[in-house]
């Protein structure tokens, strides 16, 4: 199973983090690059436990779909979401927050297998993890950016 983290400090509220990083409308904003879009399951708003959402996007100049499970949910401090359907034989993104004097520490963990046994491990060392890594570091700047902007939303939700 191929695996990476990545730590992200930022100068803004626990919850306000959390939030974002759940929020579907603003996954479609920070990967518009990808034409990233919600199709099924939930598809705007907060996401939380026990709900999917079926994303569209073209990756790797493909389009896609991958449906992902919210699978665990300790609001403001961690989620986890679970590919149930997609191109991958497995995925999982940890997602843990941690309050900090001054903002929160954000980390993302991923661990994932793509198809095709030995072929597939081979793609993930070559390719597959580079691409991903940088994906998701893009994604989170793009929270960074809007927590620490003061622009982050006010009505959250606590579920």
């Amino acid at each position: 199973m191929a695996q990476f983290r990545i730590v992200t400090t930022i100068a803004a509220p626990v919850e306000v983090c959390f939030d974002l990083a759940r929020d579907i409308d603003f996954h479609v904003q920070s990967l518009a690059d990808t034409g990233e879009r919600a199709v099924a399951g939930r598809t705007t708003g907060l996401i939380g436990l026990g709900e999917s959402v079926t994303w569209e996007a073209r990756h790797l100049g493909v389009r896609q779909r991958l449906t992902s499970e919210v699978t665990a949910f300790d609001r403001p401090a961690y989620f986890r979401d679970a590919m149930t359907a997609g191109a991958f034989r497995a995925f999982t993104h940890d997602h843990r927050f941690e309050a900090t004097y001054g903002g929160t520490v954000m980390t993302d963990e991923v661990a994932f297998r793509s198809p095709f046994g030995p072929l597939g491990r081979l793609v993930d060392a070559l390719f597959m993890t580079r691409y991903l890594r940088l994906l998701l570091e893009g994604r989170c700047r793009a929270i960074r950016r809007e927590a620490e902007s003061g622009a982050a939303r006010t009505g959250v939700q606590n579920s």
